[in-house]
């Protein structure tokens, strides 16, 4: 089981990355929307962790409240060529966005049980899943139906502890 600490994004921009997703399916390489658990939401992950603990969710959920979140710029379309070949959208960098993930990792500090490296500070490639798990011929296919891809501006409306299994969320910050 792993947990991971997920910012979901606006109305807006939750559907234009379905729609992405919808256009993965259509091209016949499986996007996110149908894999695992089913209950995938466009997001951006700002930490991984094999369990983020009640005490520690409260925490996040105390700090998270006193920081401005910024908007999110999924602007560049990408693929990660690890052993899980995958398409994403990269967020553009900026301090805010990295404040925000720093201070999120302050308060996880020594308090997540085998922490993934990929989501550290310094190594944190913000962005969302389009999908993964795909063969080299799937990625090639993915960028011939996504691409050109416009920016999307997405604004978070919610961060939640998600349990990568199932699906299953722990609200920690909605938005105004």
């Amino acid at each position: 089981m792993a947990q991971a600490l997920e910012f979901y994004f606006d109305d807006e921009a939750d559907a234009a990355v379905r729609g992405l997703w919808r256009r993965l399916d259509k091209a016949g390489v499986p996007s996110l929307a149908a894999r695992t658990h089913g209950r995938h939401r466009p997001h951006v992950t700002f930490a991984l962790a094999s369990a983020i603990p009640p005490k520690t969710r409260d925490a996040l959920r105390e700090d998270l409240r006193l920081l401005s979140i910024p908007h999110l710029w999924l602007y560049s379309l990408s693929a990660f060529s690890a052993s899980d070949m995958g398409l994403m959208i990269t967020a553009v960098v900026d301090t805010e966005l990295l404040a925000v993930h720093s201070a999120v990792h302050d308060v996880l500090a020594k308090k997540v049980m085998q922490p993934s490296a990929y989501y550290l500070p310094g190594s944190w490639v913000p962005h969302c899943t389009l999908a993964h798990g795909l063969e080299p011929t799937q990625v090639t296919a993915a960028f011939a139906a996504l691409f050109p891809l416009a920016p999307i501006k997405a604004r978070v409306s919610e961060a939640a502890v998600c349990d990568t299994h199932t699906g299953e969320t722990d609200t920690v910050l909605v938005t105004g």
